[in-house]
């Protein structure tokens, strides 16, 4: 696992290795399974407060990337799993914000229909 924290740029260094591990473990780069460095481990060899490396780990254990397994370790999760509860958590996010700005379900569908064409049509 390489990890690069960038001091200078605008996001904060948790987001940074949070963005990237997720990123190298949707690609494949790190396989399910994958036993990551301890957080004291990973803070040391960045050069960051373990707190920062423990903020990321919570961020990506909430969004379903890695799981902690006690003395087993921290563990990429399978990735299929976590996309689709990603995605499931997005879509009600979006349907509650739909709702509150007095949207109907045609409207709220014509909306997604749209973006997704922008997105997948170029």
């Amino acid at each position: 696992m390489t990890l690069k924290i960038h001091i200078d740029d605008s996001a904060p260094p948790y987001e940074q290795v949070r963005a990237q591990i997720s990123e190298q473990a949707r690609s494949g780069v790190l396989p399910v399974g994958y036993r990551l460095p301890t957080v004291r481990g990973l803070a040391e060899s960045l050069g960051l407060a373990p707190n920062t490396v423990a903020k990321a780990y919570r961020a990506l254990e909430t969004d379903g990337v890695i799981e902690t397994r006690g003395r087993n370790g921290t563990l990429v999760a399978p990735a299929g799993a976590a996309a689709e509860r990603e995605l499931a958590s997005a879509a009600q996010a979006y349907v509650e914000r739909a709702r509150r700005l007095g949207m109907d379900e045609d409207a709220a569908l014509a909306a997604v229909r749209d973006a997704l064409r922008a997105a997948y049509e170029g």
